[in-house]
């Protein structure tokens, strides 16, 4: 991380942060798309503004790995689930099961990290130390081959494996599936979670869902990343990618691991490894077939999606295109400031993002 920082000064841009595009409103060329499923006055959510020092994009994006949370979640208990995949494969997924100390009787959250992270992500920790102090139960989901899952899978994970997902909600415990369930999602499990429920419509096994910062464009999000001024983020995350992939029990060919290691940017590493791994034709096929914005018109559980304008990873204009009034179980959140996966607001300790998922959550579930 210390080449991020070096970044930070000079490198960066800073964005106007005003108050964020109202929930179902989504910005195109023609001006403004009516009709909100949700308006930010029903979510009681003061506007996004950045807390001192993190005020631009990318420190709200790195704030998370210059100053990391504290581990320790306050929860009653954490319990360690092995998720055998059905698929024939033998893999293994883990979960962290994480119960609180007063609980609410209210639905569980399922949390599904982004590209290279896992259990124990900034994020993740954070967001789970926000619910479990609300009384709520926590899965913190470990995606094929992430963190320690990545000793009991030979495959890997990727941005569209929704069949995973399908086969975790089936292994949960009675106990979690009765109360009920919300999934959120941040970055590439975001994406994977709406191209399920917009696979499995109403009848997706979820009460409510939420993404975050996700790259519902897939595309156009390798296109953004890959730009000159991301370059230190980028050669950051292909050696993330490059180390998660070939770590021990990576059941990989000697032409799979020359790919990998050969691979100069995340275009060519899902264009040579993971699109033929999974059986697409090229990076771009792959992006097109499991791109949210694919599945999401047929989403029928509610659903908020959160982005930011100055997100350095992800470009709010494949937000800004969609038309949110299409679909009323869609509620867009998007804000002028947060970066990826940041949200460090003036106004209070916990990020901007988990305080409008509780509101959203209570919103829906009550």
């Amino acid at each position: 991380m210390a080449a991020f920082s070096s970044m930070l000064g000079t490198g960066g841009h800073t964005l106007e942060y005003g108050p964020p595009i109202h929930a179902g409103t989504s910005l195109r060329a023609g001006g403004r798309v009516q009709q909100p499923a949700m308006t930010l006055a029903q979510l009681d959510l003061p506007p996004f503004r950045p807390r001192f020092p993190w005020l631009t994009g990318d420190l709200q994006t790195v704030a998370n790995r210059l100053v990391p949370p504290s581990p320790r979640l306050r929860a009653a208990s954490s319990e360690r689930l092995r998720l055998p995949m059905d698929d024939g494969s033998g893999d293994t997924l883990l979960a962290m099961l994480d119960r609180p100390a007063v609980d609410n009787g209210g639905p569980a959250l399922i949390l599904v990290h982004g590209l290279t992270g896992c259990e124990d992500s900034a994020y993740m920790l954070n967001t789970a130390r926000h619910f479990l102090a609300l009384g709520h139960v926590v899965l913190r989901l470990n995606l094929r081959a992430a963190g320690p899952s990545r000793p009991l899978c030979g495959d890997i994970y990727y941005a569209g494996r929704s069949q995973d997902f399908r086969a975790v909600l089936r292994l949960l415990p009675d106990d979690l599936r009765t109360r009920g369930l919300v999934a959120v999602g941040f970055s590439l499990g975001g994406n994977m979670l709406l191209k399920y429920l917009g696979e499995e419509g109403a009848a997706a096994a979820l009460r409510a869902a939420v993404s975050v910062c996700a790259p519902i464009d897939l595309s156009a999000t390798c296109r953004h990343m890959l730009r000159p001024r991301n370059r230190l983020y980028h050669s950051y995350i292909i050696a993330m990618m490059k180390r998660e992939a070939t770590a021990p029990g990576a059941r990989l060919t000697e032409a799979e691991r020359a790919a990998i290691l050969s691979a100069r940017n995340v275009w060519e590493y899902d264009d040579r490894f993971i699109a033929p791994r999974h059986g697409f034709a090229g990076a771009e096929d792959y992006y097109d077939k499991n791109k949210a914005l694919r599945f999401m018109p047929a989403i029928g559980v509610p659903s908020l999606l959160i982005a930011a304008a100055d997100d350095p990873w992800i470009p709010i204009d494949i937000y800004r295109g969609v038309d949110w009034a299409a679909n009323p179980a869609l509620t867009p959140l998007l804000a002028e400031g947060g970066g990826h996966v940041g949200f460090h607001a003036a106004d209070a300790a916990a990020p901007w993002h988990d305080r409008a998922i509780e509101r959203f959550i209570g919103e829906v579930t009550s």
